[in-house]
């Protein structure tokens, strides 16, 4: 058993603390931001047409992204200089899981109140991603990282795959499982998604230590005025040394560019698949499928990294987004959107999961939170610039299918970013700096 959790990225409690924290937090990304993208142009913008209710959502999106870009550094900051990278984590994610309870009681037509309800609950839960990120680098060691970031997002495939199926059962045959019809059975999937998330988000505050504090030479905690005063000098100091951290911030500008597309077919390829025509059910059943064809996918990632390098296979990953951009500017057919979430399962836990421990790797230890919420701001940002570019693409052309021909620009310049980064360099230099 201790050789097989060894081979899964679970061998100490720690690590399987931290990886628990995925198989919490997917639950949203699944049940709540993929089953949110067909309920709401059908059910809670009645009454608007197709391209005003993707204006609309795609609008609330780029501007929960833009929320957490602004915050995500400080908070970062301040949680490395105070040593409350848990507690901060906490907060957030007792916000998440209010706003997620919050749809459960949205009804048909209010759809002001649905988007607000789930821009907070993105908000909150890409800012427990920044400190759940920043406690990697922390929990495993330099030869395990990539395949415990690797197990994260496998695990965390499960976890949607199973909660989205029983979701799926639900809405389907909502009478069999107590539900009035089916818009009751995907508010009680939102609403069992907040318990779930709420639930196994307890393993990582049990089990995986909090690392000391930046802000002072004991690591111990300060003030909530001294940790302000702290973070703005920090952040500051970060800025005036940027350079000497030169593969790191190279690594995350490519990451912002690249990211765009991948973050962009997460957050609103179920919405373009419903404005093209694809039924709600072949729809969820696409992106059920995405959750199990990524689980092994994450894993494969991780040895493909350890034989060729983690570099190259992120280039891999991005070279099957192409062919996803190109398969989806054709789309016409239902079954063409399964070809796209086949391509999808098998590239996107291996594109992020590999960045997060390529740049983990590159960053000094004891500033990881602060530097992952520069990186959470290439991640937010690549959250604003995909869904505008919907945005912009349905309101000139009133289609989303041209924003598709932007995407595959954001990989190849992102791959080339990634190709100019001295990888053994940035990580000798981050080890230095640990010393």
């Amino acid at each position: 058993m201790g050789s097989l959790l060894g081979r899964l990225g679970l061998s100490r409690p720690e690590l399987r603390g931290w990886v628990a924290y995925d198989w919490a937090n997917s639950v949203f990304m699944t049940s709540v931001i993929q089953v949110f993208q067909s309920y709401f142009p059908t059910v809670l913008a009645l009454g608007l047409s197709k391209a005003d209710s993707s204006a609309r959502f795609y609008a609330a999106t780029t501007i929960a992204a833009l929320i957490v870009a602004v915050l995500g550094p400080f908070f970062g900051a301040m949680a490395d200089f105070s040593g409350t990278r848990k507690r901060i984590m906490g907060v957030a994610i007792a916000i998440g899981v209010a706003a997620t309870l919050g749809l459960a009681f949205v009804g048909p037509g209010h759809w002001l109140s649905g988007l607000l309800w789930y821009g907070l609950g993105n908000i909150a839960i890409a800012m427990s991603f920044i400190l759940y990120d920043s406690l990697l680098p922390h929990v495993a060691r330099a030869e395990e990282v990539d395949l415990v970031s690797s197990a994260g997002y496998a695990f965390g495939y499960l976890s949607g795959g199973v909660v989205l199926a029983l979701n799926l059962l639900w809405i389907s045959n909502p009478q069999a499982w107590g539900f009035a019809d089916g818009g009751a059975a995907v508010r009680g999937s939102f609403a069992f998604a907040a318990l779930w998330w709420a639930l196994f988000s307890i393993p990582l505050f049990r089990n995986v230590p909090e690392p000391p504090a930046s802000g002072n030479g004991n690591g111990e905690r300060r003030s909530v005025f001294a940790a302000t005063m702290g973070t703005v000098k920090s952040l500051r100091d970060t800025f005036h040394h940027l350079k000497r951290y030169r593969e790191a911030l190279l690594m995350m500008v490519a990451f912002l560019i690249y990211n765009d597309g991948v973050n962009t077919v997460i957050r609103v390829g179920a919405t373009y698949g419903t404005e093209i025509g694809v039924p709600q059910s072949r729809l969820l059943l696409a992106i059920l499928a995405i959750q199990f064809i990524g689980l092994p996918f994450a894993y494969f990632y991780s040895h493909l990294a350890a034989k060729i390098g983690t570099r190259m296979a992120i280039y891999l990953a991005l070279a099957t987004y192409l062919c996803i951009c190109g398969v989806g500017f054709v789309m016409t057919e239902t079954w063409q959107f399964f070809l796209l979430a086949g391509l999808i399962g098998s590239a996107q836990g291996g594109a992020q999961a590999l960045s997060r421990s390529l740049f983990a790797s590159l960053i000094p230890k004891e500033k990881s939170s602060e530097f992952f919420g520069f990186y959470g701001v290439g991640d937010r940002f690549a959250g604003i610039m995909g869904p505008a570019l919907f945005w912009v693409a349905v309101t000139v052309t009133g289609s989303s299918r041209a924003g598709l021909l932007g995407l595959g620009v954001f990989f190849v310049t992102g791959a080339y970013l990634l190709s100019r980064v001295d990888v053994e360099g940035g990580r000798a230099l981050a080890s230095s700096a640990q010393k």
